[in-house]
């Protein structure tokens, strides 16, 4: 779909929904002018106007959390765009992987479990304490206490996997990957993070399996 073809509105602008690619969360939702437009497609990483400051804003430019353009799709009307990316670091200046992580309301329908989306409910009871919440009680407690909390659960997965106990390592194994969500949260650490370091480590093993069949 060509430029000329997009509706900007009587500001010139129109708005962008930006979503990751790896997870399909949607991160923020941002405007862009026809320039900052040309630039994300050019530079091939986003570039919003800011209405607050009147300017064109590049993300990351001085939190270096880069948001890399995969591809932009139009909807229907051309009156809005998604654009689909691959990140470094949070997308919310409050440090959280997400703009949205604030529950407004909870139908009945269960939402389909994933960890990005585990990792961003976290997030949210570290942003808005909820009262009872044990994640949040894990905030209040501190780095120390969430450590803890890692090593408590680490030593009861290596003693349920040293008895074999399949059912019971499964549920020690998600009590883990919990607190280390908390963990992530409270340091900062995206799941993109650990994605890529997960894919710089599998590019290492690439070049490791080429070197020894030469």
């Amino acid at each position: 779909m060509d430029i000329e073809m997009l509706k900007f509105d009587e500001k010139g602008l129109i708005p962008a929904i930006v979503v990751d690619e790896d997870s399909g969360a949607v991160l923020t939702l941002a405007y862009m002018n026809r320039e900052s437009l040309e630039i994300s497609m050019k530079e091939g990483r986003t570039c919003f106007w800011s209405r607050s400051r009147g300017e064109l804003w590049r993300k990351g430019e001085t939190s270096g959390n880069v948001q890399r353009i995969v591809r932009i799709t139009a909807d229907c009307d051309g009156d809005a765009l998604c654009v689909f990316v691959r990140k470094s670091g949070p997308a919310c200046h409050l440090g959280t992987d997400s703009c949205f992580t604030r529950p407004v309301f909870d139908g009945q329908e269960a939402p389909g479990f994933s960890m990005d989306a585990l990792l961003r409910l976290i997030e949210g009871r570290k942003t808005e304490k909820k009262e009872g919440s044990y994640t949040t009680y894990l905030f209040e407690k501190g780095l120390d206490k969430i450590l803890k909390k890692v090593g408590e659960e680490s030593t009861e997965v290596i003693i349920a996997a040293k008895a074999e106990d399949k059912r019971e390592t499964v549920y020690e194994i998600a009590d883990l990957v919990y607190h280390v969500l908390v963990l992530m949260a409270q340091a900062g650490i995206s799941l993109e993070d650990v994605r890529e370091e997960l894919k710089s480590r599998h590019v290492i093993d690439e070049k490791v399996k080429q070197e020894k069949m030469t």
